[in-house]
């Protein structure tokens, strides 16, 4: 067994279990990976996909069950470890020091950085040349893109000798032309021996980059399938146990009418700098607007904006004939308008997480009610309708929503703002972190909207479900517009082109 172990496989993991309290988190899993490939790990929210990674990596240990590492039985009893055994994860949020170059990053930690910064360029040059990477030295790290930001990433871990990589959603903020380049890196490693692990819920790229596929369900390993003759509809019934549709419905509603728009709109970001410039744009009643672009090109900013958190320095948001430019967000909510945004932590915005689905309806109705007394028998009313309409798992609507799913928690925020029969709905990163499954109970709940008439604002980072569930496509870049494009007559490369900075024309 030993001798095929260290034939076949870079990692392989026997019965892996892993119990938080009554919690078990991951049931007897059972993974490998060869040298030379790369291996997908799919699996619903809570399937255990970051528990197993993290014991891999050194962050936990396992409480039964064996770890092979080209063929030896070891034990990782932190991220020490596991470099020094050839491992390197590449964490979906960077990990790097923002006023540091990249070679300083690189070597950040190492015996080797206090050697000439001439030596050091020389082996990282020599680490990019075999691998096809391309990094300027010397830049800081403030001053890169997403994509070179991750390289410098994939750097580091190679730096430290790593031949074993895993990677957490790593085209999660990157446009087409970006995750193309990535793809060809990683293709460079296989080819190097390297034994690739990636974690995504875009089984487009699933089918695209990987050799073989690993399913888990539940904390349990489903099975493991070859990506060659496999399909999206496949996976995604091991997935989740059952089969399941994977379009997205585009209805058409009539009788459009404009309700908002924005006239030569900036606003600035809180430390200053220009978030959106001089935008031009208008919704109507009926349809989705999608807002396209890399992370940071003024996604976040546009929201607030409109929602009142932020208040623009120029322009003119008008919303049925009237600027509210300078109303506080209670008074946008009670005009018809309302946000659910999820930043990367979908806690820190929008719910309190020590609260149960009650109290957090209660947050948005509290000041509609009469007398001294908060009466929370509509809460609670509201909170059961959710859970039954929406699927909500949960122990109870008096549950801490800390304690439910991301996926849940979800569909708790975007439910609660449904329920307040808003005009115009602001959805930014509904889907984020979400496994296809809720995903797509999303994407219905946005179309029941859309055929109600409200106007529903988009931004999202999957670009095809931009273009499948948008009816027209808003494409920023540095907080400026490049382009407003008909979903249906575009493609993904000409957005991914717009969103670098070309011109609608130019794409």
């Amino acid at each position: 067994m030993a001798d095929n172990r260290k034939e076949d496989f870079a990692i392989e993991c026997v019965g892996i279990t892993k119990r938080f309290g009554s919690v078990l988190a991951n049931d007897h899993i059972n993974l490998q990976v060869r040298k030379g490939e790369v291996l997908a790990l799919l699996g619903e929210n809570g399937s255990g996909k970051t528990t197993l990674m993290n014991m891999l990596s050194g962050i936990y240990h396992p409480d039964e069950g064996s770890i092979f590492v080209k063929g030896e039985e070891v034990i990782i009893k932190s991220p020490t470890d596991a470099a020094e055994l050839g491992i390197g994860m590449i964490h979906q949020h960077f990990k790097l020091v923002d006023v540091f170059t990249a070679m300083d990053n690189i070597v950040l930690g190492t015996e080797e950085g206090y050697e000439k910064p001439k030596v050091l360029k020389e082996k990282i040059q020599r680490i990019c040349e075999k691998f096809g990477l391309d990094v300027d030295a010397e830049k800081k790290v403030y001053n890169m893109s997403v994509s070179e930001k991750q390289t410098v990433e994939i750097l580091k871990v190679l730096y430290r000798g790593a031949d074993v990589l895993i990677l957490d959603e790593p085209t999660a903020v990157l446009t087409p032309q970006e995750t193309e380049k990535l793809f060809q890196i990683l293709r460079n490693m296989k080819e190097q021996g390297n034994a690739i692990i990636i974690i995504t819920h875009k089984l487009n790229e699933v089918l695209e980059i990987s050799d073989r596929v690993t399913i888990l369900r539940k904390g349990q390993s489903i099975d493991t399938v070859m990506t060659k003759g496999c399909d999206a509809g496949k996976l995604t019934e091991l997935m989740v146990g059952r089969p399941i549709s994977l379009e997205i419905e585009r209805p058409e509603v009539e009788c459009r009418n404009p309700i908002l728009s924005c006239k030569n709109l900036t606003i600035r970001k809180p430390d200053g700098t220009i978030g959106v410039n001089g935008l031009d744009f208008e919704i109507k009643t009926g349809e989705i607007l999608g807002i396209a672009g890399v992370a940071g090109s003024g996604q976040k900013e546009l929201c607030e904006g409109i929602a009142g958190l932020l208040k623009p320095e120029c322009g003119e948001i008008i919303y049925e004939g009237g600027n509210i430019v300078g109303k506080t967000p209670e008074e946008i909510i009670n005009m018809g308008i309302s946000m659910s945004f999820v930043p990367e932590d979908r806690l820190g915005m929008g719910l309190v997480a020590s609260m149960g689905m009650v109290e957090n309806m209660l947050l948005k109705s509290y000041k509609k009610g009469k007398g001294p007394f908060l009466t929370r028998k509509p809460a609670r009313s509201l909170a059961e309708r959710l859970v039954e309409k929406l699927g909500i798992v949960t122990p109870s609507v008096d549950t801490p929503v800390r304690l439910m799913s991301g996926g849940n928690v979800q569909k708790v925020l975007l439910g609660r703002e449904i329920e307040s029969e808003p005009k115009v709905l602001i959805t930014a990163y509904p889907v984020r972190g979400l496994d296809i499954n809720s995903s797509y109970v999303i994407y219905d709940l946005l179309n029941e909207q859309k055929k109600k008439g409200v106007a529903v604002i988009y931004a999202g980072e999957d670009l095809d479900v931009l273009l499948e569930l948008s009816d027209r496509i808003l494409v920023l870049c540095h907080g400026e517009i490049t382009g407003i494009v008909d979903a249906k007559e575009t493609t993904k490369e000409e957005i991914g082109l717009m969103m670098t900075g070309e011109s609608k024309k130019e794409a």
